[in-house]
């Protein structure tokens, strides 16, 4: 038991003598101090016959990188730096430098070498006072080797930085608790990504990565971010991500026909240099060109920017972590001093490189001088190792409790207390605050840059940002030169063109193929390639393929309008014809023609005529429920009246000249009543409109307008169809019944009867109106113009069909009771042949003695005894009986005729006695060759 207890102690005392005694073998690079900086830097980039190890022998590297080489020296320069301008009072900062030539396995390796303690080291249940030498380690350059370093070293919660590892996983605290970066994480890699490619109007890219850590983390983030922002993936291929691989080469030119035969012309590529650099000789040798997006892994590579024939390659975009200025390290690069104590077998290789020109590394044997490294390595991209190295010092600093004098703190403490002050860093550098967020990340963002033809090769320039707060993407566009496309035009990539702004897309299986449909009426898209097109506010409205609602433009008849203005002159010209027209009849109203023409009559067809002008003014401006009452119910009862006039004046006609039958002749007489007719005649007409007003009255127009129409036409509604055309169809039938009338009588010359122009204006009127029934079925646009255009038509007929005519004849016409008498003589002879009219014969005409024999004229000049009277003719009658009591024939034309004139029953009687007499008032005008017989 004592003896157990004993070794227990020895071998705790022993450990605890080799802790405190630990040294550091030189590893290539070796800088002894109080604290000591862990580099891995893959100054090679090849382990030899990796895939050919059967033993577990050391391994052999290839390849000298220079960029990593570079990046080694700027963390070198800045500890250097630091030290010189004695930061940390009384403590002195180290280094040692591992080269894990870009392998995972050689990177474990190498973290084991940092961390042992005489070449071992040791296995604990807790690590609470394991206490190496090293405190921190900087690096990896890759995610390949920084993901399982930074898994080994969670086991102790030891402190870890890297200045290019961008893997979204290594956020992860959990399973990284001691993982920290002064570079954004790669999920605002790839939302930068997507942001460039829609700023470019791209949406159809093909995708290609590596089988690592890295290139899966990218991989599916940029799928994520892609799908969110509308951005289709063509095609994703993915390469092993060891070159040695078997497989490498063969997929490579697998993935380099897909590019080949795929339209889509711009491809993200997520890969290591030198991948890119096997790729892009696929695509040089089969001549394709593309628009490349590089991932940060290689968007700054010189071996693959200085390639032969990489012009012929296309445009090249990528982003790189935020650079800066080292000051004083071009001048450390000229010279690469290594300083007394300092083992340094990187530069003595690099610098062996120069004098033997060693195969495999021509780029450095070109030249071999002290400003190769400063004229051909981009020396701000490696910015980061100095915010690193800054950043472990401020958290030193914060270990040690500093102050500007001395460091009190014990230099061997645990490395993971160096944890809890790498998250709470927060200084300002260079001007510019820098800390670390909750995932222990930085977010100073990306440069955006373009590699531009430099001669045979390219170069990078930066030619925008990508901020992370506001995320936001920003590019000169200006200064883009496209070489892809001729002309410098930019690239398009696209499955399907563009939807342009008043379509949408009609997507089919893949969301960035589709195709473009109009939007329909009512709805709009303000931009391209909308998925949906949005409805129109209310009251507002669009037409098919609109990229903007716009509200409908209210028509109706305005004043100033070009039909209204013609519509109110022709009212205007109606209403003045009307006042001459009553002018006249006033001062000509003693005459033949104008007794006539029944001066009381034509007054209220005058009066007619001016309401149903009025109506025409009604249908001007703006509708409204009155206005719309007040144009219909005004024409309809305006127009009545006239028609009712006209209706008299037919009617006389038929009773002077169609009456065969006295009796009953007598009887239709007996129904002239010219006030009555009138009167009854338009009352029944207003029945209609009141009934029409109570029951369904006009009003404006509520149906909505069409859907391809901008515009709003304001008009009246008939309201009830049927009291609309009731009202018009009773006018139609009173005009039909005028037409009829004066139809019977049309044969009569016009001299004696107003025959003619009942019929014409009646038939103006019925055709005017017949050719408004169509518009007013279709609901035309128009229909109020073409209304009171009939209405004007309408009007106008009666107003030169009854009035002008009159008006012409009373100022220039001759009708002297000598001319009257002469038309009556000229008359009378025409009757003298029964055949012509009747069918009665000269032998119908031969009497037998004791027989009374009557020839009945009509007088169509009259209407009333006062008529005749007024006239100077017979006070009384309509009719003159021709009577003869001798069996002779009775010809009214036989020379020197001599006829009595008496009275008897309401008719007056010519009586012939035998033997020609003269007729004694031959100016009794007979109108028409119509005659009756009674015995």
């Amino acid at each position: 038991m004592w003896l157990r207890l004993l070794s227990l102690v020895l071998w705790a005392a022993l450990v605890q003598v080799s802790q405190t005694n630990e040294k550091i073998s030189p590893r290539k690079a070796f800088m002894d101090g109080d604290v000591i900086i862990g580099i891995l830097s893959s100054v090679h980039s090849t382990i030899d016959n990796l895939q050919g190890r059967v033993r577990p022998e050391e391994f052999t590297c290839s390849n000298f990188d220079q960029i990593s080489f570079v990046r080694m020296l700027a963390a070198i320069y800045t500890i250097d730096t630091i030290n010189k301008a004695n930061f940390l009072p009384g403590v002195r900062l180290g280094y040692a430098v591992y080269d894990p030539c870009a392998g995972a396995t050689k990177a474990l390796h190498s973290v084991e070498q940092m961390l042992s303690t005489n070449g071992s080291l040791p296995v604990m249940d807790d690590y609470s006072e394991f206490r190496p030498k090293v405190k921190v380690i900087l690096g990896a350059r890759y995610s390949l080797l920084t993901i399982p370093v930074a898994k080994l070293l969670s086991l102790y919660l030891f402190p870890q930085i890297s200045t290019t590892s961008s893997a979204v996983v290594l956020s992860d605290k959990l399973k990284f608790p001691g993982f920290f970066r002064v570079i954004p994480s790669d999920v605002y890699q790839t939302e930068a990504m997507v942001q460039l490619i829609r700023d470019f109007d791209w949406n159809w890219v093909g995708l290609v990565s590596m089988d690592d850590d890295y290139g899966k983390g990218v991989h599916q983030s940029f799928l994520k971010d892609a799908e969110e922002a509308g951005v289709c993936v063509a095609y994703e291929k993915i390469i092993p991500h060891y070159l040695g691989h078997a497989e490498s080469k063969k997929r490579i030119k697998e993935v380099a026909r897909k590019i080949q035969l795929s339209d889509a012309q711009v491809v993200v590529v997520v890969l290591r240099p030198e991948l890119v650099e096997v790729l892009f000789e696929e695509m040089i040798r089969s001549n394709t060109t593309r628009v490349w997006i590089a991932s940060d892994a290689w968007s700054r590579s010189t071996d693959v920017a200085t390639m032969k024939d990489v012009n012929k390659v296309g445009g090249v975009f990528g982003f790189s972590f935020i650079s800066g200025k080292i000051t004083g390290f071009e001048q450390y690069l000229q010279n690469l001093p290594i300083r007394p104590g300092v083992t340094n077998d990187f530069i003595e290789e690099y610098k062996q490189l120069k004098i033997d020109c060693a195969p495999g590394s021509p780029e450095v044997c070109s030249k071999p001088n002290a400003d190769y490294l400063v004229k051909n390595i981009e020396l701000p991209l490696f910015y980061g190792e100095r915010v690193a190295i800054w950043s472990i010092v401020h958290a030193l600093k914060e270990q040690l409790g500093c102050d500007e004098t001395f460091c009190p703190g014990d230099t061997h403490f645990p490395p993971f207390e160096l944890r809890e002050k790498l998250q709470k860093v927060n200084f300002t550098l260079d001007g510019k605050r820098k800390f670390f967020d909750k995932k222990g990340d930085f977010e100073d963002g990306y440069d955006v840059i373009m590699w531009v033809p430099d001669g045979e090769h390219r170069r990078a320039e930066v030619k925008g940002s990508f901020t992370i707060q506001p995320r936001k993407v920003v590019v000169n566009s200006h200064d883009i030169i496209w070489t892809s496309t001729p002309n410098n035009t930019r690239p398009v990539s696209r499955c399907s063109p563009s939807c342009n702004p008043g379509s949408s897309k009609k997507v089919s299986n893949v969301s960035c193929c589709y195709s473009c449909t109009p939007c329909d009426e009512g709805s709009y898209s303000d931009s391209d390639d909308e998925d949906d097109c949005h409805p129109c506010p209310n009251d507002t409205w669009s037409l098919k393929g609109w990229t903007k609602c716009e509200p409908r433009t209210v028509k109706y008849l305005q004043w100033s309008d070009p039909y209204p203005i013609a519509l109110l002159v022709g009212v205007g010209v109606g209403l003045l014809l009307l006042i001459i027209v009553f002018v006249f009849f006033i001062v000509y109203r003693n005459t033949v023609l104008i007794k006539s023409a029944n001066l009381l009559m034509s007054c209220f067809m005058m009066v007619g005529l001016a309401v149903s002008f009025g109506s025409v003014v009604l249908f001007m401006d703006e509708p409204s429920i009155h206005l719309c009452r007040a144009q219909q119910t005004m024409y309809a009862l305006g127009f009545t009246l006239c028609v009712s006039c006209i209706l008299v004046k037919a009617f006389r006609t038929f009773l002077a000249f169609m009456a065969f039958d006295p009796v009953r002749h007598h009887r239709l007489n007996k129904l002239y009543k010219p006030l009555i007719i009138m009167v009854l005649a338009t009352s029944v007409q207003g029945l209609v409109c009141v009934f029409w007003l109570i029951y369904d009255t006009p009003n404006v127009d509520q149906t909505p307008p069409s859907n391809q129409s901008m515009i709003h036409v304001l008009q009246c509604s008939e309201g009830s169809n049927v009291g609309f055309g009731v009202m018009h169809g009773y006018i139609a039938l009173l005009a039909l019944i005028c037409f009829l009338l004066a139809f019977k009588g049309r044969k009569v010359p016009h001299d004696f009867s107003e025959t003619s122009i009942i019929i014409f204006s009646m038939l103006i009127h019925l055709f005017v109106w017949l050719c408004f029934i169509p518009i007013y079925i279709t609901k035309n646009e128009s229909r109020p113009i073409v209304q009171a255009s009939a209405i004007l038509v309408s009007n106008y007929g009666i107003i030169f069909c009854h009035f002008l005519p009159k008006c012409y004849r009373a100022i220039w016409g001759k009708h002297t009771t000598e001319q009257i008498r002469a038309r009556l003589r000229k008359f009378s002879e025409s009757i003298n042949h029964a055949s012509v009219d009747s069918g009665l014969s000269s032998q119908d005409l031969e009497m037998d003695p004791g027989s009374r024999r009557s020839v009945s004229f009509a007088l169509p000049l009259f209407t009333s005894s006062e008529s005749l009277t007024d006239s100077g003719f017979l006070p009384t009658s309509r009719h003159l009986s021709l009577t003869s009591a001798s069996p002779q024939s009775i010809s009214p034309s036989a020379e020197n005729p001599s006829f009595n004139l008496s009275h008897a029953d309401s008719v007056f009687v010519i009586t012939a006695p035998e033997g020609p007499t003269a007729l004694e008032r031959p100016d009794m005008a007979i109108r028409q060759r119509q005659r009756s017989w009674s015995m």
